[in-house]
């Protein structure tokens, strides 16, 4: 069997996986990387959904990494160009050359002789296995299954004459022109969903059990552009990149300390860009803001189709699908050629991957995280996960940040093996890293996700200010991480931790 040893595997290349490379590359030169891909391309969720409109649900200026900063003016970016960016990221950092693509990585297992991980991947095309030996491993595998998405078990679906889609695994070659559509859903994916299908659709229906909040954002930044005849890109991209940040928590904050004022702000938005004559009922969520995210369109561009009468919003549970659609518990029918079931997700860290010690397999959802960016007891082991309350890459960047601090001080004191244990017994059971947000997608999956502790640093704080200070700024050796120095004969030595 093949076996490639390296310094650093990274499982995933993605937006988070390509960050936490370039973050190698620059900050720890001497140490060599290989990155794990099962698809045949970068770009990870920027790869997989092809769903028309599909686009960022954040400003690019945040969204972006912080080491590369993105110059464009398009505010919410399109998917394809999201995803040629993490490709021209790559190349300028010279990490795509360290991709081995079409490899699924089923089992990483840590030798605690060896002190090194050995991880199986097996090349899905040829049906052979490879193997990775590393120091230090790096999932970046994000938090849903790339095999399938969340498709209820519809009652009567299978009487359904027309086609059935997830937007996770839309067919490239779907003609709905002139057809009338169904998208289930009111989260991001249905918000994006309706404007882009209307138009060239005879009719577009968002069937919603209950609303959503919606928000209209600009679709260009003009402050940006206006600065710019000016000023240098450098210092437009550092300003708009803080501007943003600074207004994504206020709003954030605004909603935790004053959800109801928050609420009105929010549905005042709505019904100037609708009009007067709307029906709110469709626009009024039953929790407050920030129970679960929210849903930003660009320049209003849903509320514009409903305005029009391309599109319509149905608030209604479904009975059952028939032949020719979908009849619901009013009595209503609404009749499809296409239904789309933008339903949410499937949960599921680490890729699937099998997570042993010694050959004991070792469940994530069943140990707290470390700073969020750590796993209890799992050595030499990070795995990157974003915000869940603001731009994902805004924590990604930080996390690899931090595990490159990491690493450097270990090489710097002659450390080979770190772990995060926690002396105190502080673990919350029930409580997992997503709990912030009430999602019927983090509900389902909740059981596989890691948990949390009472206090720091076994929380997930979900906020930049502090995250920033707690991985950039706080020493590493903190009484809670565990090292073992090179050349020690037992593995359950370890340096001082002061």
């Amino acid at each position: 069997m093949k076996t490639t040893t390296v310094d650093v595997l990274v499982i995933g290349a993605g937006l988070s996986g390509i960050g936490m490379a370039c973050h190698v590359a620059k900050e720890c030169p001497s140490m060599s990387l290989a990155i794990v891909e099962r698809r045949q391309r970068l770009g990870g969720t920027w790869d997989l959904f092809r769903y028309p409109g599909i686009r960022s649900d954040s400003d690019m200026f945040s969204f972006g990494y912080k080491f590369r900063p993105w110059h464009a003016l398009k505010v919410l970016a399109d998917g394809p160009s999201i995803r040629e960016y993490i490709g021209e990221t790559a190349r300028e950092y010279g990490v795509e050359d360290h991709i081995h693509y079409g490899l699924k990585t089923v089992r990483a297992n840590w030798n605690s002789a060896r002190r090194r991980w050995l991880v199986t991947a097996t090349n899905e095309a040829a049906g052979e296995d490879e193997q990775f030996e590393c120091r230090f491993l790096i999932p970046c595998t994000g938090y849903y299954n790339y095999d399938h998405g969340h498709m209820p078990d519809f009652p009567g679906a299978d009487a359904f004459k027309g086609q059935l889609i997830h937007p996770q695994h839309w067919p490239e070659d779907l003609d709905y022109t002139g057809k009338q559509v169904v998208v289930i859903g009111s989260g991001a994916t249905s918000v994006t969903l309706v404007p882009a299908m209307a138009g060239k659709a005879a009719h577009v229906t968002m069937l919603q059990r209950s609303p959503s909040y919606i928000f209209s954002v600009p679709g260009f930044d003009k402050l940006s552009e206006t600065l710019g005849k000016v000023l240098p890109s450098s210092v437009v991209y550092g300003m708009a990149r803080k501007r943003n940040i600074v207004l994504q928590r206020l709003i954030y904050k605004a909603a935790k300390r004053w959800p109801a004022a928050t609420r009105k702000m929010l549905l005042s938005g709505v019904r100037r860009k609708l009009g007067k004559n709307v029906d709110m009922s469709h626009f009024e969520p039953s929790y407050n803001p920030w129970d679960e995210r929210l849903c930003a369109v660009p320049d209003g561009d849903l509320f514009d189709t409903l305005r029009r009468g391309d599109a319509s919003i149905v608030t209604d549970h479904i009975e059952t699908f028939t032949e020719s659609g979908i009849r619901l518990k009013s009595g209503r029918e609404l009749e499809a050629d296409i239904i789309i079931s933008a339903t949410g997700l499937e949960l599921q860290m680490l890729g699937g991957m099998d997570l042993q010690i010694d050959g004991e397999s070792k469940s994530a959802s069943e140990r707290m995280t470390y700073k969020g960016v750590m796993v209890e007891d799992v050595p030499n082991f990070g795995y990157i996960f974003g915000y869940i309350n603001a731009p994902w890459t805004l924590k990604a960047d930080l996390a690899a940040e931090y595990l490159c601090r990491l690493l450097r001080h270990m090489d710097s004191n002659n450390y080979e093996v770190v772990a995060a244990h926690d002396d105190d017994g502080v673990r919350v059971p029930g409580e997992s890293i997503m709990d912030e947000l009430a999602s019927g997608y983090v509900r389902r999956g909740a059981q596989g996700l890691p948990r949390q502790g009472t206090r720091l640093p076994w929380r997930v704080l979900h906020n930049y200010e502090r995250d920033c200070d707690m991985l950039l700024k706080d020493p590493i050796e903190d009484g809670v991480l565990r090292f073992e120095a090179a050349g020690t004969v037992q593995a359950g030595e370890t340096a001082a931790a002061a």
